[in-house]
């Protein structure tokens, strides 16, 4: 498969039968996005590799030219805290259409930018209405930062108290809320002062704790984004907390549709693929995120799509049936910019 392929892993040692099913449930999922249908079930996953934290992000598309977007990275610190963070934005050449580009706004920035292709840009824009793209990560060369993603995708648990993601191994959660400040406050913003925006299609992705973040913001404030695409949230985390609070959400705003895609892989089969724990993971802390995995029922996701309905967003569920957990995010990833570019409701 070319470098350039929407749905190739750079640095990957990705067997070409997996390449295969990625590729193909990648491009089933972004059709399923616009037909509200699910994508067909392939024949069998491969077992994904090891997480590597230490992974560093390789030549991407930033690096280069296209003749349908413009391309353009910087570095901001965030007015709380002053962590700095690397923006990765593009945006569609030519003139905007009447009310602005559509906005996907990315996490796991760095990683999402090793992962996109020119080809799957292309796409976008050969199909109409191509979204402009800022994907937010770390200002390092990591795919994956796990210290600042557990803190700034994990939702605050505690009002009178630290939230932890890991007290035994000191690291703190619970700073969704000023991070999605920064994405509203200056992210945005900035991608704003180069391009125009359509304000009434602002879509929020995420995967793993980047779902878990992206239904945080619908579930407590759903006013600046309009569609939110979750890929295998982490609705296990703190024991299941994000399903205690879809239990009490906030009003969504009025004349304007709220749309919610949440994806799952082999997460919501019971039994996921086997796969070795992250590096650096003792067996001992990998059956305790076992067991707290078990704990949520694999049709939990869609009983929380079921939910959310309920309450007026037009929420979809899509399947991905035998993916493993970690290539979720590439194969999220056309849906995902699919919905960004969907027309707004007449």
């Amino acid at each position: 498969m070319p470098t350039d392929s929407p749905f190739f892993f750079r640095g990957d040692a990705v067997s070409a039968p997996r390449r295969r099913l990625l590729a193909g449930l990648a491009g089933a999922a972004a059709l399923a996005a616009c037909a509200d249908t699910p994508p067909p079930a392939p024949a069998a996953a491969a077992a994904a590799p090891r997480f590597d934290p230490d992974r560093r992000v390789g030549p991407s598309i930033w690096d280069g030219t296209s003749a349908r977007y413009h391309f353009e990275r910087a570095s901001v610190a965030a007015v709380a805290g002053g962590r700095r963070y690397r923006l990765w934005m593009a945006w569609p050449r030519g003139a905007a259409p009447p009310g602005g580009h559509p906005l996907a706004c990315l996490l796991d920035g760095n990683a999402v930018a090793d992962t996109l292709g020119n080809a799957q840009l292309d796409a976008l824009s050969v199909r109409g209405d191509a979204p402009a793209i800022l994907a937010i990560g770390p200002d390092s060369d990591l795919r994956f930062d796990v210290a600042i993603r557990a803190y700034d995708y994990t939702p605050p648990v505690l009002a009178d108290g630290p939230t932890w993601d890991d007290e035994e191994r000191g690291r703190p959660g619970g700073g969704a809320d000023h991070f999605l400040d920064f994405i509203t406050a200056q992210a945005v913003p900035a991608l704003a002062a180069r391009a125009s925006l359509d304000p009434r299609r602002r879509t929020l992705w995420g995967h793993s704790y980047g779902g878990l973040f992206a239904l945080h913001a619908l579930l407590r404030r759903p006013r600046f984004f309009s569609r939110y695409a979750a890929a295998d949230p982490s609705l296990w985390w703190q024991d299941g907390f994000i399903l205690r609070e879809a239990e009490r959400p906030a009003p969504l705003p009025t004349g304007r549709e709220t749309t919610l895609l949440l994806m799952q892989g082999a997460s919501a089969e019971g039994e996921s693929p086997a796969a070795p724990p992250p590096a650096g993971v003792s067996a001992e802390r990998a059956e305790r995120l076992r067991r707290q995995r078990a704990a949520v029922p694999p049709q939990a996701g869609r009983d929380l799509v079921d939910r959310l309905g309920r309450t007026g967003a037009r929420a979809q569920y899509l399947s991905f049936p035998g993916m493993p957990h970690g290539p979720m995010l590439a194969a999220s990833l056309p849906a995902a910019l699919a919905l960004a570019a969907r027309p707004s409701p007449a």
